[in-house]
């Protein structure tokens, strides 16, 4: 037990007998609905982001509104979005996916564009050149060049859901929120070892969840690899030769 002390009456901060007792039931269960509705509006986010970053790519003058639309929704109150839902998707998991889905637009769109706009413009007609339609040079040429950019905005956007999904306790649906909920209501006065349970677990679950997506990432992308190891090669052998001639 953590002798430090918060609150009245000199609660611990962390009693290891509630993690033991309750580790399996409402802690595992807490943290399998937080997985759920983390990583869904993510996923819903990216498929929506990706035929609408292409579009935005495409026509120009389709960005700059798609963005201001995009950026207007992140800046509501998620709670007032959950309340909003609430009257036509009940307390549901719906009521918590589909805003967190709508707030990932706001970083995802932007990555798709910038990841295409990255592309240089003698990589596409060389592509054209070599026979490629549209389909095949945007799946086998734009998109790979594309996605490191995309991947940092994935990475961003499930680190934000992670932290977002606890709001949705103050509906009742929020994953760990719930035991920060659970803690703040505890019977007799706050209680906080569930609030630094699910702290710790918020914390762990998006620093694994940002690894996964960079290592993802370094696996789809092995040609960065080569060239980063390319450019030391170069490096170290610019020293050799000035180390040579100062000799």
């Amino acid at each position: 037990m953590i002798p430090a002390a918060i609150g009245t009456g000199g609660e611990p901060l962390l009693r290891w007998s509630y993690v033991r007792d309750n580790y399996d039931g409402p802690i595992w269960e807490a943290l399998r609905e937080h997985l759920v509705l983390s990583f869904t509006p993510v996923l819903l986010g990216l498929l929506i982001a990706l035929p609408l970053g292409l579009a935005c790519a495409r026509w120009t003058r389709l960005y700059p509104p798609v963005l201001a639309v995009t950026s207007v929704l992140y800046a509501i109150p998620a709670i007032g979005l959950f309340v909003v839902f609430v009257a036509f998707t009940g307390l549901t998991y719906t009521t918590v996916v589909v805003p967190l889905a709508l707030y990932t637009l706001s970083v995802l769109v932007p990555s798709v564009v910038d990841g295409l706009r990255s592309v240089p413009e003698h990589v596409r007609q060389s592509a054209v050149a070599m026979g490629f339609g549209p389909l095949r040079r945007l799946v086998q040429v734009e998109l790979p060049i594309a996605l490191p950019v995309v991947m940092g905005g994935l990475r961003v956007a499930t680190v934000a859901n992670i932290s977002l999904v606890s709001v949705g306790a103050l509906i009742g649906i929020g994953g760990l929120g719930q035991l920060m909920v659970t803690g703040m209501k505890w019977p007799g006065g706050a209680y906080p070892t569930p609030i630094v349970v699910a702290i710790v677990l918020i914390v762990v679950l998006a620093l694994v969840a940002d690894l996964v997506l960079m290592l993802v990432q370094r696996f789809l992308t092995p040609w960065e690899r080569s060239g980063r190891v390319s450019r030391r090669a170069a490096r170290a052998a610019r020293t050799e030769r000035a180390a040579e001639v100062a000799r």
